[in-house]
């Protein structure tokens, strides 16, 4: 069997989504290890005044481009820029275009997807829905094609708590739901997707579920495979270690939990925290491809890319984590030391935000408006708590995934393979893994220079003996004026004092005989 690069070799790969965090990793690796690939296009559209060529520009121009710039120094001559908009009709190509890519297309790849959880349900459609359907309409034509790869998501079904590397049947009917959205006003929409999508947590799911039905049947005549990543994290070894761009998903709780801003979430500790490195996705995203071009297996391939069935990770060991990273590489500005928790307890998780957020963030604003600054905690909390609402799903369950597929593709890569394009989580440590995570957030999307470390630490330090002599006046106040002066407070502080006293002592006798 061809080895992954002989394959792409002299290939024509169309690519969707490749200014987002996966899309671009996935070009980087593919004109890298692959650099006998033939020409890459990509398809981008016109966003906040920037052409797509300057988006382009501009995404290559970043750091996770620069082993490939060192090692291919001509590898822009490879990318294709198309402009393009996915939810019209043929993409909104024009004619000579469209002609090019039905003539020279071998492989697609469809990153491009809305992944805000909050999307309304018409946008959550056309983004992740219809423009999958447009891309089939054209992959449809292309004379060449050999594979085409969808990108969707390990939690498309995850109402279901076992999953199988299959595609269940959807919720709804997308071509009766596209139907109706199109005479259906805003407000009737916004008042039905509730109901419309019941148990699954989000718009973007529920998409994303209707997306892997769109794909199985409509490009039933073609040779299409799906690969379905959970939490999609900070590289593990490539580019570099640690390497993310962006505050989504969980890189926005790590820089909060960094920051001392949030101190705790819900979550529960035993839960899976099924985070993937974006690597990793990569990486078996292009093995998966060349398994379906080389294989053309009869059936439709699709592989739950989750690392919780074999190497799990517990969010209550991502607390330890996240607090041992930042305070060994503290970020700057911090507003509070790193103590960051899981509290699974609705009720003491309330508790805990209530005192450790909501009243923090009120007496921080205060100081900052005796001060003359304008106060931005109490902004900063809301909406991070309107965040977190839309993550406890994900904190608060496990899953199952099967994930057969994912070893039978391992198994079939060659020892150079194996190497190169390495998807095994199994040998991912976990802790040197959070490190560099928790590091990349600092350098990469806060860009901030790890030689302030030694300053960021004593602006810490210095926190903390203001909350020290902060308790401290508050200790005193609470005794003098409502302990000091009641006989019955002063009894039952003095038997608190006392019952700590005797069991300080007994410990301290118990481990003397033990020694």
């Amino acid at each position: 069997m061809v080895s992954i690069p002989e394959y792409y070799e002299g290939k024509n790969v169309l690519l969707t989504g490749a200014t987002g965090f996966l899309g671009k990793v996935l070009l980087e690796k593919l004109l890298r290890s692959c650099p006998k690939v033939k020409a890459v296009y990509v398809l981008v559209r016109h966003k906040a005044g920037q052409t797509p060529e300057a988006r382009v520009e501009e995404i290559i121009s970043c750091k996770v481009f620069d082993r490939l710039r060192d090692e291919q120094p001509d590898f822009r001559a490879k990318i294709i820029v198309i402009t393009s908009e996915l939810t019209q009709p043929d993409l909104d190509l024009s004619e000579p275009i469209k002609k090019e890519l039905i003539e020279c297309i071998n492989i697609v790849f469809h990153c491009a997807a809305t992944v805000r959880f909050n999307e309304t349900l018409r946008d959550a459609v056309q983004l992740n829905v219809i423009a999958t359907q447009q891309l089939l309409y054209l992959a449809q034509q292309m004379k060449n094609l050999e594979v085409f790869m969808h990108v969707s998501t390990a939690f498309a079904h995850c109402n279901r708590k076992q999953i199988e590397e299959v595609v269940y049947p959807p919720p709804v009917d997308p071509r009766k739901l596209i139907a109706s959205l199109e005479w259906m006003d805003d407000g009737l929409v916004n008042d039905i997707t509730p109901k419309l999508i019941g148990d699954i947590p989000n718009t973007y799911i529920y998409t994303k579920a209707l997306a892997e039905y769109v794909v199985q049947q409509e490009g039933a005549n073609l040779n299409t495979a799906i690969i379905r990543p959970s939490i999609v994290g900070a590289s593990w070894k490539e580019p570099f270690p640690g390497w993310i761009d962006n505050f989504n998903g969980p890189s926005g709780i790590f820089i909060a939990a960094g920051k001392g801003i949030l101190r705790t979430i819900r979550a529960s500790n035993s839960a899976v925290a099924d985070l993937i490195p974006v690597d990793v996705v990569v990486n078996s995203t292009l093995a998966a491809a060349w398994y379906s071009g080389v294989n053309r297996p009869r059936d439709m391939m699709v592989y739950n890319c989750t690392t919780g069935g074999t190497n799990p990770f517990h969010w209550g060991e991502i607390e330890d984590c996240i607090n041992l990273s930042y305070k060994k590489n503290t970020l700057e500005g911090a507003v509070r030391h790193p103590d960051f928790s899981t509290q699974s307890s609705p009720f003491l998780y309330q508790c805990g935000t209530a005192v450790r957020h909501t009243v923090s963030a009120f007496l921080h604003d205060l100081l900052l408006r005796l001060t003359g600054h304008e106060p931005w905690m109490m902004k900063t909390i809301t909406r991070l708590h309107k965040a977190l609402m839309l993550l406890e799903y994900f904190t608060s369950n496990s899953w199952t995934w099967n994930t057969e597929n994912m070893t039978m593709l391992m198994n079939q890569l060659n020892p150079q393979d194996k190497k190169t394009f390495n998807f095994d989580v199994r040998q991912l440590h976990w802790a040197e893994y959070m490190e560099n995570y928790c590091m990349g957030t600092k350098k990469y999307v806060l860009n901030e220079e790890m030689s302030g470390i030694p300053a960021a630490r004593k602006h810490l330090n210095k926190l903390r003996n203001i909350r020290y002599g902060f308790n401290t006046v508050l200790v005193i106040l609470i005794w003098r004026i409502f302990i000091a002066r009641s006989q019955m407070a002063r009894n039952i502080w003095y038997f608190v004092v006392s019952l700590c006293y005797k069991f300080l002592s007994y410990f301290r006798a118990s481990s003397t005989m033990r020694y």
